[in-house]
């Protein structure tokens, strides 16, 4: 007659080689140390450029969009590369900004070669 070995996985390691003790779920293991989202370092004013980036990045106007769309396309740029460049110098482009233009499409193009290698 053949006779059957059931084993209560819940509580019992299927070997004794495993090193999961009974009742455990098989989540991370609980010794890890903790990293938080800023890093190894201080906290120091994470919290500030963190809510600074999301009002930045915030959707502004349907006016004010408009506006940088057009203003874009002008020069010859995306409304991202647009956006971006008044946050980071704090002044609209014109298009007597010829080299910094030229730049930003540099830059774009460098992104393009690099994303597709």
């Amino acid at each position: 007659m053949l006779k059957l070995v059931r084993h209560n996985v819940a509580t019992e390691p299927a070997s004794t080689d495993d090193a999961i003790t009974a009742g455990h779920n098989g989540g991370p293991p609980l010794e890890d140390e903790h990293r938080p989202e800023w890093g190894d370092g201080g906290i120091g004013n994470y919290f500030y450029w963190k809510a600074a980036h999301r009002a930045a990045w915030r959707n502004p106007s349907p006016g004010i969009v408009a506006f940088r769309i057009r203003k874009a396309e002008r020069l010859g740029l995306t409304y991202e590369e647009y956006t971006l460049e008044i946050l980071e110098r704090g002044r609209h482009l014109q298009i007597e900004d010829v080299d910094r233009i030229a730049e930003i499409k540099r830059a774009r193009a460098a992104r393009t070669i690099n994303h597709r290698s």
